[in-house]
């Protein structure tokens, strides 16, 4: 099965998503903030990227910049997730290159239609 990279601060979000994941037979790995998450998509070679766009160190939409700058990774696949739901929001998550992009709190049902969709 594909291996999903979480990029996620909030322990909460973290456990409860991953878990979810993981029983539906997805490798979940997990970084903390932009910065490590962008070390990762590098070292660990995800099949795709759920990147919450409010991290510490670097948030998420300059980690998604970041990532499909680099010819290395650009390839995979980033659903951008956020608490803010505004069309502006949907539309700079897509200017900073991610894929697709869902709000949160997350509708399990849409989000896994949407890795899906990306991975197929």
């Amino acid at each position: 099965m594909a291996k999903i990279l979480y990029v996620e601060d909030n322990e909460m979000n973290r456990d409860m998503l991953s878990r979810r994941l993981t029983r539906r037979g997805y490798d979940i790995i997990m970084a903390f903030d932009g910065q490590a998450g962008l070390d990762m998509m590098r070292n660990d070679s995800p099949d795709i990227v759920l990147m919450d766009m409010g991290l510490p160190i670097l948030d998420g939409w300059e980690a998604t910049i970041q990532a499909k700058a680099d010819d290395s990774i650009n390839s995979i696949p980033i659903i951008a997730l956020t608490a803010h739901a505004l069309e502006s929001d949907k539309q700079k998550a897509l200017e900073c290159g991610a894929d697709d992009f869902d709000t949160k709190p997350v509708d399990f049902k849409r989000l896994l239609e949407k890795i899906e969709a990306l991975l197929s």
